[in-house]
């Protein structure tokens, strides 16, 4: 079976997505059998790498809502994230574009390494504060995965796997995608945005099931609207 999940760096409910499906996948007794793919989206491509305004300025601007209205809804997520292990610190979260961060974890698919980049990126970026659009920065990040440092340089310099991406972009509008995480089982089913465990592992074993069935893709779960701008809200983030 084949999993495909659209997701970007700077969605929070991406990171909490990746979580939830773990949770699902490792209750699925056929979970060898799964191969999960990545595939890249940006909620903000035209992002400059050097966002002068923190998280919660740019969250009240977007969704028009006051600053501590913004805080107070970083703090939901945060506790949402504190209870699947995981740490964000939104205080000092580094805003920036995510392109280089997808081209990089573009090569990593190609090492077969994808699932530790990825991993590695989303916690450079919610929990280590770090710059991921920075070249160095994701070029230690890539050593700690294991890749070699003067080939990651090169890579990122020379812009390598930006089509990859582009790629990645442009099939996400073809099938519908609006907001991330949106996983997509088999082409077949869809659900969109971080749902509980038990919701990915009651679509992993339908999907098993129905292995032979070919139907039109149909989306499971779907808490998105029709927000205009980047916006976090129901487990998913939208464009």
């Amino acid at each position: 079976m084949k999993v495909e999940v659209w997701s970007d760096f700077a969605c929070p409910f991406c990171y909490i997505g990746k979580r939830r499906f773990e949770q699902g996948l490792e209750k699925f007794a056929h979970k060898d059998r799964v191969e999960v793919i990545f595939k890249s989206y940006q909620l903000e491509p035209h992002s400059p790498k050097v966002v002068d305004k923190d998280i919660y300025t740019v969250l009240s601007e977007k969704q028009g809502v006051s600053y501590e209205q913004a805080k107070g809804f970083t703090q939901q997520i945060t506790q949402q994230a504190k209870e699947l292990g995981l740490e964000y610190n939104f205080d000092d979260m580094v805003l920036t574009n995510t392109f280089a961060a997808h081209r990089l974890s573009h090569y990593a698919k190609q090492q077969g390494k994808m699932y530790e980049m990825m991993e590695r990126i989303l916690k450079a970026y919610f929990t280590d504060s770090v710059n991921i659009s920075d070249y160095d920065v994701l070029t230690k990040l890539a050593t700690e995965v294991g890749f070699d440092e003067k080939e990651v340089q090169a890579i990122l310099t020379e812009g390598k796997y930006s089509e990859d991406v582009q790629n990645d972009m442009k099939q996400a509008v073809q099938i519908g995608v609006r907001g991330v995480p949106f996983f997509v089982f088999n082409q077949k089913y869809a659900v969109s945005g971080a749902q509980a465990g038990e919701a990915f592992l009651e679509v992993l074993e339908k999907v098993w099931e129905e292995e032979q069935g070919q139907q039109p893709l149909q989306v499971l779960n779907s808490d998105n609207d029709d927000t205009k701008g980047a916006n976090c809200a129901d487990g998913a983030c939208n464009i």
